[in-house]
């Protein structure tokens, strides 16, 4: 392997600089089948959730043989390869080879499937979760008032009240750019920033949330796929994203739903009992999940974008981190 910036030993196995528009690269070692592939500065910026998604299309269209699986997150591509079939360094010199032959940034397009899922606010077995972790875990909890995190949710980001809160939610499709902690976790962000809720984290954290149920945390959506423990503020609820039976024809392939780069619509808007109808269709396998599995993203048509909405964008920031102030945090 040749270039500046390579490793001859260690973790690190090689370091790019930026170049050619291009973001920092470093590849480390991470056992003997994995190599984990980091892209740019440790900060948040979902645009890299792009590149990142574009080279890892490039990289499963051109696979070498010995690759087993590549998992995309925000920054970062982790690889299982077999060490039998390629080298390491041949492993690294081949990434680098589709990254030098990306498409300018603003050319790139990227795979996105477009899933709409229904959705019931202030739900039953949200507002459950709630009422026992005040119960048992911290009464004065004040992102809890009529039982909800919603009207908190409202106040926090600014805005009128909780319906104008949920309006936000359904307002902007949601990057979905990782899988993650329990199987088949989306850790999801608004693409349309004049929407893009922020809120805080449980302090302490839930000893229990349902199945099903959306949350925020800071600017991240997550929908948790089985009963768990969880910190995020939730004020929703939606059908399964997780069947490990996998009884429902979406599932045929895997019994997680949700991949990198799917963009996530919560529609339509649904009662607990229209709800608990779809959830029970999902198990008896006539529900049909609406998922566009042609659809793309145009990255350059979304920096457009950005553009044309960022006077709006600014004025919710600013509107958002004055209302923050005066809330107290959990």
């Amino acid at each position: 392997m040749t270039g500046t910036g390579t490793h001859p030993s260690g973790v690190i196995l090689a370091s790019f600089p930026e170049r050619n528009g291009r973001p920092s690269v470093t590849y480390r070692n991470a056992g003997d089948s994995f190599l984990l592939v980091e892209f740019g500065e440790m900060v948040f910026d979902l645009t890299m959730s792009f590149r990142v998604l574009g080279l890892d299309d490039a990289i499963k269209r051109h696979r070498p043989a010995g690759l087993i699986e590549t998992i995309p997150a925000l920054r970062s591509i982790l690889i299982n390869y077999d060490s039998r079939q390629i080298g390491v360094r041949d492993l690294i010199d081949f990434v680098e080879d589709r990254y030098e032959h990306l498409p300018p940034f603003e050319n790139l397009v990227v795979p996105s499937r477009i899933v709409e899922l229904p959705i019931a606010f202030d739900d039953k077995w949200t507002r459950e979760a709630i009422a026992r972790y005040v119960q048992y875990q911290r009464a004065d909890a004040p992102n809890v008032i009529d039982g909800t995190n919603s009207k908190y949710a409202a106040m926090y980001n600014g805005l009128r009240d909780e319906e104008e809160f949920f309006s936000y939610i359904m307002a902007t499709d949601w990057w979905n750019a990782a899988l993650g902690f329990f199987p088949g976790l989306p850790f999801a962000y608004p693409l349309d920033p004049r929407y893009a809720v922020v809120l805080p984290k449980y302090n302490p954290t839930r000893h229990w949330t349902p199945a099903g149920t959306i949350g925020i945390a800071g600017p991240c959506l997550a929908i948790y796929p089985v009963e768990s423990a969880g910190g995020y503020q939730i004020f929703g609820h939606t059908v399964p994203i997780y069947d490990p039976q996998q009884r429902n024809p979406a599932f045929r392939e895997s019994p997680v739903l949700l991949r990198p780069g799917d963009r996530l619509r919560f529609r339509p808007r649904v009662t607990d009992e229209e709800l608990e109808a779809m959830i029970q269709a999902v198990y008896d396998g006539t529900y049909q999940y609406r998922i566009d599995e042609t659809a793309t993203f145009d990255v350059g048509a979304y920096l457009t974008f950005l553009k044309e909405v960022e006077p709006e964008a600014e004025a919710f920031r600013r509107r958002q981190a004055e209302a923050a102030a005066r809330v107290p945090v959990p």
